[in-house]
């Protein structure tokens, strides 16, 4: 199957926004997937210490009174995200296994930088209580003053440390 092009970007756009007032009307909440590691890591926690985590400020709450911190509309959302990526990959025949990776880098480098990012971010959204998608997205859809400053803080980052990465691309 030969690969074809992207999605309009305006189309993609309408069918997010979609996507997003769909997840307020049925759900009762906006897109975002920060906590669903930090449930899964309530839940093995409490599996293996439940005292401990019972008694943690930052996981106890997910599993108070016996709840199940996995049973959540995020495990649903996140399936969902997986499936409908490689469903879309495939339809548009772009499925593949490779790293995406500038010419002055090495595989194993490149999957450093992307693990070091992805650790930070994931620090990072602990601390915010809460990821970009959930923060932009959402909040911003509720246009939330501090989303749209967040929002533009976080492209102005972007760009500002793609400068300092910008010879592993070229």
């Amino acid at each position: 199957m030969e690969a074809r092009r992207y999605w309009n970007p305006y189309v993609a756009g309408v069918l997010l926004g979609l996507t997003l007032l769909a997840t307020f009307l049925v759900v009762g909440n906006g897109l975002g997937a920060s906590a669903l590691p930090k449930r899964t890591l309530a839940f093995a926690a409490h599996e293996i210490a439940p005292t401990w985590t019972e008694a943690n400020p930052a996981i106890g709450g997910y599993v108070a009174d016996g709840a199940n911190p996995l049973r959540n509309w995020l495990l649903i959302e996140v399936i969902g995200v997986v499936i409908g990526g490689f469903l879309g990959a495939m339809s548009a025949g772009r499925f593949q296994v490779k790293v995406e990776k500038g010419p002055n880098i090495s595989t194993r480098g490149r999957l450093r930088y992307a693990l070091g990012g992805g650790i930070v971010m994931g620090f990072a959204a602990a601390l915010a209580r809460g990821c970009t998608s959930g923060q932009a997205l959402s909040g911003g859809a509720m246009l939330a003053t501090g989303s749209w400053a967040f929002m533009m803080r976080v492209f102005a980052g972007g760009y500002a440390f793609a400068y300092l990465v910008r010879r592993q691309w070229i």
